[in-house]
């Protein structure tokens, strides 16, 4: 049996013999008798195996190391010590798969960047189990939202041509050979006759779909090419999108925090020994930080009243907030703390959003938002889109864009042009946020950073 099963079914299975297969965390043998906390990765917490020397094979079985993989048969029982509900009365061993004493992952504290040079074992440190589950359920939990939203799953092409941001930073895509190219590339001959790149969003191209379908997301890895090794930056991540038809900015936000608090709601409600323990040993407080933003009213303000806000405060910033320019970290902590809660910032100066922006009437403006949650910061950010052929082709125009590769993305505003909107969210960081691990590299199972590639 696995030990979801066991642990579901626990009263009914009391005083009966069953066959479990896993791997021992830790093992504390005796003169008389020995414990081994067991583990088969269904369950967060461990199965508690009780033996003595009433068994043939006492002598070998306690010298079963930490790691080795293990068949138990045996009675489930209450358990007659403290720290958990249940114990297995073991009758017989069989021993799957040994384990060398030098195994890396021994039963104590171990620090997150070696666990990272060990990235193969990590899950199944107690810390990975809880982030991982976490992770599964979570992206579990957006496909079921969405699902039972009517939207479209739309698989976002990985290979591409087009730049969805404008910022040049996206991974080549060649089978050209390197080695033997000197001055200019000819990329003719080139496997797609173009230049390509790995994908920095899918969004350009599930607007296809959203004006097909009214309502689609996609759901799929992203990469870019940015030399950052901050906390909270990889250059492979996952991207939550969505494009929605007929809607606006405000309908934009009211998806963007309804699917928010599903996904927290559902991942509590799954999950509430991963939460315990992160809650214990990673941030205290982080349950009761999810179920207030689960109950907050997320607030709605503009780029500019939040300028004045941060102009006003008492406060003495690192970097001094402008109309006109982007908000540091410091400015996104202080407004959700100023309205207690999480904070849509909308309509943003038009010259730091990107081109796909719509365009406010007031000519400096963008019908853009993004969503500040407290502790985090930024967590999502969405527009609306520009509908409008004239008033995007200008826009393009204008950053010097070549018009020519988006050709297609005019174009939907030519067939049957309408109000849309959409928003992204990483889903990494989503997963800072949920379960309070500050780093990016230990949220995703293997990460790819600068001069990191490694497993």
């Amino acid at each position: 049996m696995f030990l979801d099963e066991v642990f579901l079914k626990k009263d009914e299975l009391l005083g009966k013999e069953i066959t479990v297969h896993g791997w021992i965390k830790n093992h504390r043998p005796q003169k008389d008798f020995g414990f081994i906390s067991f583990s088969d990765g269904t369950h967060f917490l461990p199965l508690q195996i009780v033996y003595d020397k009433d068994l043939k094979d006492f002598d070998t079985i306690t010298t079963y190391k930490v790691g080795s993989a293990i068949e138990v048969k045996g009675i489930l029982m209450k358990s007659e010590g403290s720290g958990q509900e249940i114990e297995l009365k073991a009758t017989e061993f069989k021993l799957l798969g040994d384990c060398p004493i030098d195994y890396p992952l021994q039963p104590k504290r171990h620090s997150n960047e070696f666990l990272r040079s060990i990235a193969y074992l990590r899950p199944r440190a107690n810390l990975f189990q809880a982030v991982f589950r976490i992770r599964s359920l979570a992206a579990l939990a957006i496909h079921e939202y969405f699902g039972k939203n009517g939207f479209v799953y739309f698989h976002a092409p990985i290979i591409t041509a087009s730049d969805c941001e404008g910022a040049g930073e996206m991974f080549q895509v060649t089978t050209l050979p390197l080695e033997k190219i000197n001055g200019k590339v000819d990329y003719n001959k080139d496997f797609f006759g173009k230049k390509t790149s790995l994908t920095v969003s899918g969004q350009l191209q599930a607007e296809t779909f959203a004006t097909a379908f009214s309502k689609t997301y996609t759901f799929g890895p992203t990469f870019r090419a940015e030399n950052s090794n901050t906390k909270v930056h990889a250059s492979e991540f996952w991207m939550i999108e969505p494009e929605m038809a007929f809607v606006d900015l405000n309908g934009d936000m009211d998806i963007m925090e309804d699917m928010l608090k599903y996904v927290v709601k559902y991942c509590l409600e799954k999950a509430p020994d991963e939460f315990k323990f992160l809650d214990q040993f990673v941030e205290k407080g982080l349950i009761k930080k999810l179920e207030n933003l689960i109950t907050s009213k997320f607030t709605r303000v503009t780029h500019e009243e939040v300028i004045t806000i941060l102009k006003n405060a008492d406060v003495k910033w690192e970097f001094t907030p402008e109309y006109g320019e982007d908000i540091a970290k410091e400015h996104e902590k202080y407004i959700t703390e100023y309205f207690n809660g999480p904070v849509f910032i909308t309509d943003w100066p038009k010259d730091i959003k990107a081109f796909y922006m719509k365009q406010n009437p007031d000519g400096k403006t963008v019908a853009a938002v993004d969503l500040e949650v407290p502790q985090a910061g930024e967590l999502m950010g969405g527009s609306q889109r520009e509908e409008n052929y004239d008033k995007l082709l200008k826009r393009m125009q204008e950053l010097k864009m070549d018009i020519s590769e988006l050709d297609w993305y005019l174009n939907l505003r030519k067939y049957g042009t309408c109000v849309h909107s959409g928003f992204g969210m990483g889903f990494e960081r989503l997963l800072i946020y949920l379960t309070g691990v500050d780093n990016i590299r230990d949220v995703i199972p293997y990460p790819r950073t600068p001069n990191s590639c490694d497993f």
